[in-house]
This record gives structure tokens, sequence and C-alpha cells, in this order.
């Protein structure tokens, strides 16, 4: 049977540690940790936040009836109060609340976990294996598609920091909310997030600001867009303007597939409103990149490199998927391309947002590709989140005070800042439900979790998609489901202690890509054996 813990560090002088699985599962609730939260004589207590005031920009969308109109936007200034316990840090304590519940949250979970600044870590929901791991204590039952009830939870607890996961709550403008109400929070307003939820808006940023990206145009008639399509010739690639859960993608190599993929997005609408717009884009040559940004709407610092691996089969064979695995740093980005996406790619767009009045503040996630006949980075698209599973290789490398950080680019105070990593490499293999992308079964026993994490140093299985069942038994709620992450001195070593760790897992409801990082290792260094 699996046991679950936690430990609560919200004062610097008490720390509560229960081994209640029952407290932990999912019947944490307000009204307990009111009544529970001691120890002893000693009484439970959360530091008292004080509040300065910053100006803040925010922007307010006005838009027309039609889900398919187009967006313009009216900014304007506001005063808005925010946590100001102290410039320096040095005795900031903070409560963080993650807002998610797959392994990306569990990653930064972990982080800030560590983070000398943060007493305590909340996440909401959260999911079992998050809560097992005793990285936050999850909070199944807090809305986070109701900013009433987060602001309400922050208020009470005295949560300094809240750090939205997902690009579904920004997108809704849980950001903005929380911001107005004098809450710091990482994560992009509303508008600002645009650039990941309308790629018509991303494309229109890079034409206006001279950033590098595919030549594209965008339709909302199907006969128009296959009359383009006719014209530009095949491979070419369809893309639908709104999130689309990852699937709104179609890399088309024949006209039949491009024509097929256009009636599916704005004929059939299989997307809703999210397709009733299409970009038909160039298709690019070259090897795909993560980059990774942090932002404070003036500023950026850039994160380590990464890579993942999105299609499904060994050798990026089959459709799709969120991510099979990742590695950092990725050797595709040397530091004179990393410089030159800095200056070509995420400063532009930081400045353009700001010029626009919708100020950027959180993480930028550009996905790149280095093209194979100039050798030079051009933009595929925006995410305004950490990528998942690219998170997980990127916070169990980070040394830095990750809570401090992020405190620091929700103030606009990151210029200067820089940040530690680890030496050496990390490697996350993801271990998906059979049959995911597609349909697949829920509810699959997965054992020896604690046995795989103990097989090797520096191993970390970081939970996307895990329930325990009536026995205590982890069992896989989702597609992807676990992302196995190790670090080693070299991207060789990493390869090996994860898969090592993965082969110790008994998951016969499960699958997993074994060529993760074949791109950076030569042949002669691939075989597990080498």
């Amino acid at each position: 049977m699996a046991m679950a813990f936690a430990t609560f560090n919200l004062s610097p002088s008490l720390r509560f540690v229960s081994n209640n699985k029952g407290f932990l599962d999912s019947q944490l609730s307000n009204s307990f940790l009111s009544s529970h939260l001691f120890l002893g004589t000693s009484s439970f207590s959360v530091p008292t936040l004080s509040f300065s005031t910053i100006h803040q920009t925010s922007c307010r969308p006005h838009i027309n009836a039609s889900p398919c109109s187009s967006t313009s936007f009216r900014c304007f200034a506001q005063k808005s109060p925010v946590d100001g316990l102290g410039s320096n840090g040095a005795s900031e304590r903070l409560v963080v609340l993650v807002i998610g519940g797959g392994g990306r949250e569990h990653a930064l979970c972990y982080a800030l976990q560590r983070s000398p600044s943060c007493d305590a870590v909340f996440c909401a929901p959260g999911n079992a294996g998050i809560s097992s791991s005793g990285n936050a204590t999850c909070i199944p039952e807090l809305d986070i598609s109701d900013s009433s009830a987060v602001i309400s939870f922050c208020r009470k607890w005295g949560v300094g920091l809240v750090v939205v996961g997902p690009e579904a709550p920004l997108v809704s403008g849980l950001a903005n909310d929380l911001v107005k109400v004098g809450i710091p929070t990482f994560g992009p307003s509303a508008e600002a997030a645009a650039l990941e939820g309308s790629k018509n808006f991303m494309k229109s940023i890079c034409d206006k600001y001279g950033i590098p990206t595919a030549k594209y145009q965008t339709f909302s008639d199907a006969s128009a867009a296959k009359q383009y399509i006719k014209e530009q010739g095949a491979p070419i690639v369809i893309k639908a303007d709104g999130l689309a859960a990852g699937k709104g993608v179609i890399v088309a190599m024949t006209l039949e597939d491009a024509y097929e993929a256009v009636d599916s997005m704005l004929v059939e609408g299989i997307f809703g409103s999210a397709g009733c717009r299409v970009i038909v884009e160039e298709f690019l040559e070259g090897e795909e990149a993560s980059f990774f940004a942090l932002v404070d709407g003036e500023n950026a610092i850039p994160l380590e490199s990464a890579q993942d691996h999105k299609r499904v089969g060994d050798g990026d064979t089959g459709p799709n998927t969120g991510g099979m695995g990742a590695y950092s740093p990725a050797p595709v980005l040397t530091e004179e391309l990393q410089s030159l996406v800095m200056e070509s790619i995420i400063l532009p767009t930081v400045k353009g947002m700001s010029a626009e009045g919708c100020k950027f503040v959180g993480v930028l996630y550009a996905g790149l590709m280095i093209e194979k006949k100039s050798g030079l980075p051009k933009l595929i698209e925006y995410n305004v989140r950490f990528g998942d599973p690219e998170c997980q290789v990127l916070m169990i490398r980070l040394e830095s005070d990750l809570a401090k950080v992020l405190l620091a680019a929700c103030r606009g105070e990151l210029k200067g800042v820089s940040l530690n990593w680890s030496p050496g490499s990390a490697m996350v293999v993801v271990m998906a439900s059979q049959g995911y992308p597609g349909s697949y079964e829920k509810g699959t026993v997965i054992q020896s979790l604690e046995e795989a994490e103990n097989v090797a140093p520096c191993v970390k299985i970081f939970h996307a998609g895990t329930a325990l069942d009536l026995d205590g038994n982890f069992v896989a709620t989702g597609g992807r489901v676990l992302g196995v992450t190790a670090k080693g001195r070299d991207l060789k070593e990493a390869r090996d202690r994860a898969y090592d760790a993965v082969e110790e897992i008994k998951w016969p409801g499960g699958f997993y890509r074994r060529d993760i990082g074949w791109r950076a290792l030569p042949q002669n260094k691939f075989a597990r054996n080498a």
C-alpha cells in the first residue's frame, strides 16, 4: 500500500507532518486545516503579508458577437497592490499556490518546495502523486475556474505568490483577477496570453515587430484556404487558431491531407470556436527545439535549453502528442543560437507586447525550428506557460530559489537576475497509457514506483495523471501519466538512469518511447550498454 504524507512549514518555527492518507487523497478542506493544523501546544499560523502599490498594465478585449471576429484591444493602466515584503528578499517567507494538476505542476511544486524563501506549497487541484511525494499540499476541491474561490483561499492562507501552470486559466483571465486584488501572480493576463490563445494574434505580432517565423495566411473560408494550399503545394501545415488541447496542428504531407484538415476545422467544426479560423503555414524543415524565458513585462532572462519529442513512436513516428520525453541542455541550441533567439525573437516580443499596452509577465515558451537550409531559428509557436515535459528536466536542474525569482518577475525586478543550474544533463521519459494519444483505458494499476526512484541517484518521478485506489495503489487516470526524470554527468548517464528507473516500474497498461535523446547522442553511445 502506498503511504501518503506531506510536510507543512507555513511558519518558520513549525513543521507539521501527516501520514494520514485519507486526509491527503482528496479530503483536505479549509475547515480541516483550520481545526487540525497544530502540534502540541504550538498553534499553526501563516506569515502576515504586507502590500505596496506598483503600476501594472491591464488590457480589456472588445470582441464582436461572432466567436470568429477579430479582437481589438483597448488598454489602460491600473494601480494594483502587490505583495511588498521587502525587495531584497532576505527575510521573505512565501506561501505559494500552484494552479494545475499535471506533471508540469508537480515539477514546479518540487522546485518551489526546495526554495529557501518558500515556507509552504499548495497545489490546486494537484494529484495523488504530488500529495504522496510531500512536494505540496493538494487542494482538490478548490475550483480553479472560479477566481473568487481562488482569491478567498489565497486571503485565508496568506498566499504570497500564485504560479499558474496550464494555459486555460490564463486565457480565461485568472491572472487578471488575482492581480486586480493585489495577489502576486506569475502568469500573463488573458490579453497577453493571446500569444498562445490565438495563433493569428501571435503571427500578427511577428509581422509587426519583425520576428522571424514561417510564411502564412489566415482563413475562415474553406474554399479560399484550399485555393491558397493548392498554390503553395505540399507539405504544408494547417493550424487551428485557438486552443485545441494540443491537437490543432496538422502537418499535411499531401494536398488531400491538407484539404481534409481544412474541412475538419472550418466545415465540420471538430475544434469548435478554436477552429473557426485556420492558419495555413509554410512547412519548415529542420530540428525543433524549445526555448524558455522568464519575463517581467520589460525584461527577460533565459532558462536553460531543452528539447522534447512530440511524436508518439520511436524514430519520431506516429501522431503528435503533448510530449513523450525531453532532455536538457539541447546541443542544437548553441550559446550563439541562444543569444540570437533572445535578440531576434524573445526581446522583440517582450518590447512589442509592452508597446501594444499588454505587458507580458510569466514564462514565454518559444517553439523553434532551427531551419536546415539557413541554420537560423524561426518561431513556430508561443506557449505562455512552462512546457510539459520540458519543465521536468528544467526544474530538476535548477539550483536557484525559484519562488524568489518568480516573485521578482511579478514585481518587474528581473533585470540583473541570473539563474544557477546543476552541471551535466537531465532527461525525462514519459510513460503513457496504452492507446494514447487516442482512446485509452483508465484505472490500470502502477506498482514499484518507490523502487524505481531508488534505482539510481538523482531520479525523480513526476506524476501527471495518477490517483490512488481503495487499496492505496497508484492507478492511471490520464494519457500521459508519469515523467521518469534523472540527472547525470552527461546525457548518456542521465538517459541510462532514467531508463533503468522506467524498467523498474510494473505497469502492463503503460508504454514509453525507447529512444528519447537520440538526436543528441551519437549512435555508438545510444545503445544502453555502450
